[in-house]
């Protein structure tokens, strides 16, 4: 039996060899590739493999980790210090973190991107607690001309979407893949 990384990647070959409408949405251009949280360091370790299969179909592949975004925005908030001190005054401007986030996300693609390209979201579940994914997916989808890969620790039920398997979800018209 195919362990559950190797499922899922035999999946997204098996979409990711298929011609690409141009007629479609940003929210129907979209793919999330959807696994248990549990499974975050197979995966990554396994990112590479999922590059390899988008590009033998002649998509170019840019990669966009934000594993570690927050964290460099809150170290170069002039504030940084009474953040860590107190919290709670954080919680207000992590709004202002997803847009800059969006915005820098949107400056690395939008010269080398075609209709063609994999624009691919790895990382995620960092922004649990922190910011809405949802949004942050909205709002890159809508600059993207190719599509919008997103790795996505969690689950999903028709078309709602649960971050890390939490309570509350949304809904998204993405095509999903599961392994």
């Amino acid at each position: 039996m195919a362990d559950r990384i190797s499922s899922l990647l035999k999946n997204y070959e098996s979409h990711i060899s298929l011609p690409w409408a141009q007629m479609a949405s940003s929210e129907e251009r979209s793919i999330f590739i959807i696994y248990k949280p549990e499974d975050e360091l197979k995966l990554r370790a396994r990112v590479g493999e999922f590059e390899l299969v988008t590009q033998k179909y002649d998509h170019p592949w840019t990669l966009l980790d934000i594993t570690d975004s927050f964290a460099s925005w809150l170290a170069g908030q002039d504030y940084a210090e009474a953040y860590f001190e107190d919290p709670e005054y954080l919680t207000g401007n992590y709004q202002y973190f997803a847009e800059e986030l969006v915005d820098q996300l949107a400056q690395q693609i939008i010269d080398q991107q075609t209709d063609q390209t994999a624009v691919v979201l790895l990382g995620c579940g960092t922004l649990f607690g922190i910011t809405s994914v949802s949004d942050l997916v909205k709002a890159l989808a809508a600059k993207i001309t190719g599509r919008l890969v997103v790795f996505f620790p969690g689950e999903q039920e028709g078309n709602i979407y649960r971050l890390l398997d939490a309570k509350n979800g949304w809904g998204y018209l993405a095509t999903s893949i599961k392994g």
